[in-house]
């Protein structure tokens, strides 16, 4: 999928929201877990509920990974359930050594068919270039996360002055970085440096979790990170999956992520997208 028609999703379905789907067992609803496959019902139904209010899915690989065999099974019936056009992300934040990469991009691009996938840029070029190799395909590299340690590294000044999240984005916009293959995550607890990243990167999408639970405020993201484009997937998670943990938990994640769709369709309007 290109930048164009993720746009067109956008302009589509007049929302930028993302929905994570991080199914963990302890909180899904107690009537599901009499069932075969508790993790795979409760992903079904929640995309039941919030595809028409959505542009884009990202599962969070480790809460498949943890059940084992099983999980990596569910998450492939979770995948197809899927509605077609709607992106899908596996967050996964892979980043090793070049030849470990390019098996990592092949397992989640070619066996899984994900869309896109997120990727630790710590390791440095050879580690990231693998993921812009598959055409149609998207590495969303992490530069700013939204949670409280990115302060012990992401911040810290480099030779020439720069945060550390700064020189990530430049540096690997000239790893083959163009802006049909490669995003960036910007959380939404950071929304004033999201001016900076929208500066260093004015044409690619930001991944921007962090809005909801963790309390990031959707009109600060947006005033500070949109584009003409509108370039941003709002990630929203437990705000959404958990809404309700009763026999309605479907219907209220539904609401939750049509809540979500209605501002940014206002938003989308004051800019002109609507």
């Amino acid at each position: 999928m290109t930048r164009q028609e993720l746009f067109e999703q956008i302009l589509r379905k007049q929302s930028f929201l993302c929905v994570g789907l991080d199914p963990e067992l302890s909180k899904l609803p107690q009537h599901l877990l009499q069932c075969n496959n508790p993790v795979l019902e409760f992903c079904k139904a929640i995309i039941d509920a919030t595809h028409h209010y959505c542009i884009a899915y990202k599962p969070n690989l480790a809460f498949f990974e943890a059940l084992g065999p099983d999980g990596l099974r569910t998450l492939t019936q979770v995948l197809a359930h899927v509605p077609p056009g709607i992106f899908t992300i596996a967050d996964a934040k892979r980043g090793d050594i070049g030849n470990t990469s390019r098996l990592y991009a092949q397992a989640y691009f070619e066996c899984f068919g994900f869309d896109a996938i997120t990727v630790a840029p710590y390791m440095g070029e050879d580690s990231v270039k693998p993921f812009l190799t598959f055409p149609g395909k998207w590495a969303v590299l992490l530069a700013l996360t939204s949670n409280a340690g990115s302060r012990n590294f992401q911040f810290t000044p480099q030779e020439d002055g720069l945060p550390l999240y700064e020189k990530v984005i430049k540096q690997s916009q000239q790893w083959g970085g163009h802006a049909n293959a490669l995003m960036y995550v910007a959380g939404a607890t950071h929304p004033e440096e999201l001016a900076r990243i929208r500066e260093l990167a004015p044409q690619h999408f930001l991944l921007v979790p962090g809005v909801g639970t963790q309390g990031g405020d959707l009109a600060a993201v947006c005033h500070y990170g949109m584009n003409e484009q509108c370039g941003l997937l709002v990630n929203a998670s437990r705000a959404i999956l958990y809404a309700d943990q009763g026999v309605h938990f479907a219907q209220a994640a539904g609401q939750a992520a049509r809540y979500l769709q209605r501002q940014m369709q206002a938003i989308l309007k004051e800019r002109g997208l609507g």
